[in-house]
């Protein structure tokens, strides 16, 4: 049986499908797989289980990309092709069936939105596979042991992005003797382009507990990464919704987007937002063509500790009734 799968050229709605294929794959024994993806989250379907081929799109002008794909898989007859872009393309190929994604709904969560296709509920969590390659790659990048915080300060929209300052007191805050990870040592991940966000929190931060985790490679090695350690707080963003696939305890902080629909996933997610509501910064937003300045002045360092000390709190608790239950 063969599955074409058409998802996001977005990393943080590339990862929120990863549990509708992780479905699939669970339900098909034997199940040969091709996936198309965005060129930057195509590294995290490396070692996905029957996999054929990940086919990278690169958006094209007047969208020759669609076309581009289609010549790459327009030969071969597929049992099922799933397409979450709704791009119409699956309608042009030989399959058996096919799922297409429908019109967004802002009332629900994505993850809950892809379930729908299938008729899941719950829906099926995201996940991550990671190659032997990426393991070892995160063992040299974080060698040793011990608690390890991971911050994310980036986000693809600086209104989504929590000042530098605040995001070092934080993480000084959580790993202080007094904190839920006294002693941890705290990485910084970012892409490459992302430097200038995470160099001030690098720069705060003491250089004997800071790990540098800026262009590191692939998302695959992120995610990787991401699963040794023991918590996560970062923006909205790609990275965060990584962190949550992976099992890592999440924060994520929110202003000028909707929680309701791109919250972290998971049992041990939380989230944390600005005092006004979504549809309030949305009011705030700079002119189409304009940088704006960060949105995320409502959250404070307080409620965003108070927020990651609940949930640290929260998961050991539950940790330690189901040792007691065993």
């Amino acid at each position: 049986m063969r599955l074409l799968f058409i998802t996001s050229t977005r990393i943080g709605d590339a990862v929120l499908s990863t549990g509708l294929l992780g479905h699939l794959i669970a339900r098909h024994p034997g199940l040969r797989v091709t996936i198309a993806a965005g060129r930057v989250a195509a590294p995290l379907f490396q070692a996905v289980p029957g996999l054929e081929a990940v086919i990278p799109i690169d958006k094209r002008p007047f969208k020759g990309h669609w076309l581009e794909l289609w010549c790459r898989v327009a030969a071969r007859r597929w049992d099922l092709a799933v397409d979450l872009r709704a791009s119409a393309i699956v309608y042009l190929l030989w399959a058996k069936r096919r799922l297409v994604i429908g019109p967004p709904d802002p009332t629900r969560h994505r993850v809950a939105e892809l379930g729908d296709l299938l008729g899941l509920d719950p829906p099926p969590a995201p996940r991550v596979w990671l190659s032997p390659a990426q393991e070892v790659a995160a063992a040299r990048l974080l060698p040793g042991e011990g608690s390890i915080l991971a911050i994310a300060p980036a986000a693809n929209w600086s209104g989504k992005q929590w000042r530098a300052e605040r995001f070092a007191e934080l993480a000084r805050r959580l790993t202080a003797a007094e904190g839920p990870l006294a002693g941890a040592r705290v990485a910084v991940f970012a892409a490459p382009h992302e430097q200038a966000q995470a160099a001030p929190v690098l720069s705060a931060l003491d250089p004997a507990q800071r790990l540098d985790l800026v262009d590191v490679g692939d998302l695959g090695t992120v995610a990787a990464c991401l699963c040794r350690c023991s918590a996560f707080v970062g923006n909205d963003s790609g990275l965060m919704h990584l962190a949550a696939s992976a099992g890592v305890p999440t924060l994520g902080l929110f202003g000028p987007s909707p929680d309701l629909r791109y919250a972290p996933w998971g049992p041990q997610c939380s989230v944390v937002r600005t005092h006004e509501t979504y549809e309030e910064l949305e009011r705030r937003r700079a002119p189409k063509g304009q940088t704006p300045e960060t949105l995320m002045d409502g959250l404070s360092v307080d409620a965003a500790y108070r927020a990651a000390a609940n949930l640290l709190t929260r998961l050991a608790a539950d940790q330690s009734s189901d040792a007691i239950n065993r």
